[in-house]
């Protein structure tokens, strides 16, 4: 709706124009301070000017009023107009608030270490990333969701080394010294009994089988890990193993130190990213010969970068923070616009349950697993929440706020207006034909008033992908219900003249609710 206010603006004004809505209502639909922007060039008030552009479009359907306000010029649409998008989104619901995005993008995010089961930390950044992921698709751009999947170093050794601990201590009954570091949690048991029912109990006395049973375990922990994403909706179309970037490191180390990017200082090669912006140099290669972590990065990055995506974006915990620099560093050594680069953190999540901090979990160990919060209230509450707050903020809720049943809880509170919807479609006599036959004209400010709210979506998916801030939809449906459930107060529907006009004007409501709900990963209910 909004972009195509804009476009007939655009064919009769050159200058950029800026479109708002007006918290007032009684100024229109949509205002734009174009007047402002283009006094400087024409040497004349901003007041004269917007009184001269009404001018241009007072003839235009669209529009139901056009006039100049302080400057400003403002805008409200004709109830033909609105009835006329209106019968149209009920039409072609498949396509109502969608975008003509053309961009290639490569989305990645999650990629938890696959050494235990997803923590909430990780969860607040998959709810991020797929949420993110469907509004830009439903805009229009062509999005690779990827997993990185950091299957090299330490961590793999030590997840085999306290696998190994774990069958001796609990299978194999023998006493065992635990190092300072180790994971730990339900879930290295069941792993255990698994290694064992596969290998043998001899396994976990082995040394030549260690590294193949920390292969085989990272590759247990991978299920795990994918089960619970898939209970919460998230999926990914690629994944790309750590372990296997590193044969292409000499041809990046060749990059890099052509484009003087590297230098050997104490036997150990360093990646120059002061240079460009780092706070200081990073070892990417150490004495021993090993790439850090940090290399493993470079050379993702680069292979992203070659890949040819207009965008890449990134979704890290808020403790990668300093890790930002000096990958951007790399790609411009490399010689990629690291600009192609868009980093969002996740900051981390505290829960509550009855205003305490809810225990951590058994299975994963020191953390509250994500599988314990979805038991608790369920994927649908868990991705509204965690898409509710703009992602590098910290977040905190209390899981029994979320198990209400009346409007403190904003998931019941949006899907009760979507089934109440439904209930006065299968109370009225009224059919579908004779409900789409009508015209929404004539209904009166509030019903046009919560039409046009209903008719934002496409204008609300296109400011929250561009702007990164996904909790920019929860609000918009928390705003939308409630104008529902107002109207639906203030107004009897059944058996009154215009009944049809107010189920049509329902739909719309409940197509809205029901398509943000999808793009935020939840099917809407029709009964309650």
């Amino acid at each position: 709706m909004k972009q195509r206010v804009l476009a007939l603006l655009s064919s009769s004004i050159s200058q950029n124009i800026v479109l708002e809505k007006p918290k007032d209502k009684s100024f229109g639909h949509f205002a734009t301070p174009i007047a402002f922007a283009m006094a400087k060039e024409l040497r004349k008030s901003p007041m004269i000017i917007a009184t001269e552009l009404v001018d241009m479009f007072k003839d235009e359907s669209m529009f139901a009023n056009v006039e100049a306000v302080k400057g400003y010029l403002n805008f409200k649409l004709s109830e033909n107009f609105l009835d006329e998008y209106a019968t149209w989104a009920l039409d072609n619901q498949e396509d109502f608030g969608k975008g003509q995005g053309k961009e290639k993008i490569l989305l990645e995010f999650v990629s938890a270490n696959p050494t235990g089961p997803l923590h909430i930390g990780h969860a607040r950044g998959a709810v991020y990333g797929d949420t993110l992921l469907r509004l830009g698709r439903h805009v229009g751009h062509t999005i690779t969701a990827e997993y990185y999947v950091n299957d090299a170093g330490n961590q793999i050794a030590l997840l085999g080394t306290s696998l190994i601990l774990e069958g001796k201590a609990n299978i194999l009954k023998e006493k065992v010294e635990y190092p300072e570091t180790y994971y730990r949690g339900e879930y290295l048991t069941q792993l255990a009994q698994i290694a064992a029912d596969t290998y043998g109990n001899d396994v976990f006395n082995d040394e030549e089988k260690i590294k193949e049973v920390a292969l085989w375990a990272k590759d247990e922990v991978m299920k795990m890990i994918l089960s619970d994403l898939n209970a919460i909706n998230v999926h990914f179309d690629t994944f790309v193993s750590e372990s296997g970037l590193y044969a292409d490191w000499d041809r990046v180390m060749d990059k890099l130190e052509a484009a003087g990017g590297t230098e050997l200082i104490d036997g150990k090669t360093w990646l120059k990213s002061s240079e460009r912006g780092d706070e200081k140099d990073r070892v990417i290669v150490r004495e021993d010969g090993r790439p850090t972590y940090l290399a493993g990065d470079i050379i993702y990055h680069n292979q992203k970068f070659e890949r040819d995506y207009d965008e890449c974006i990134n979704i890290w915990g808020a403790d990668h923070h300093g890790y930002m620099a000096r990958v951007r560093a790399s790609l411009s050594f490399l010689g990629h616009d690291e600009s192609k680069l868009d980093i969002q953190l996740a900051q981390m999540v505290s829960l509550l349950k009855d205003g305490k901090p809810f225990k951590m979990s058994k299975r994963a160990g020191t953390v509250v697993g994500l599988n314990d919060v979805v038991e608790e209230i369920g994927a649908d509450a868990l991705r509204f929440m965690f898409a509710s707050k703009k992602s590098d903020t910290p977040l905190e809720f209390d899981l029994v706020d979320l198990q209400k049943t009346d409007s403190s809880n904003p998931i019941f509170y949006i899907n009760y207006a979507h089934a109440r919807i439904q209930t006065l479609l299968k109370k009225s006599e009224k059919t579908r034909e004779e409900i789409m036959s009508v015209s929404l004209k004539g209904m009166g400010d509030d019903a046009d008033n919560l039409l046009f709210e209903a008719m934002l979506l496409n204008e609300v998916v296109e400011d929250a992908f561009k702007s990164r801030q996904v909790q920019k939809l929860p609000d918009y449906l928390k705003a939308l219900a409630s104008s529902y459930h107002k109207f639906y107060y203030d107004h009897k529907v059944i058996g009154v003249d215009n009944e049809a006009k107010l189920l049509k004007l329902f739909l719309v409501v409940a197509l809205s609710i029901k398509t943000g709900l999808s793009l935020l990963g939840i099917t809407a209910k029709d009964r309650m």
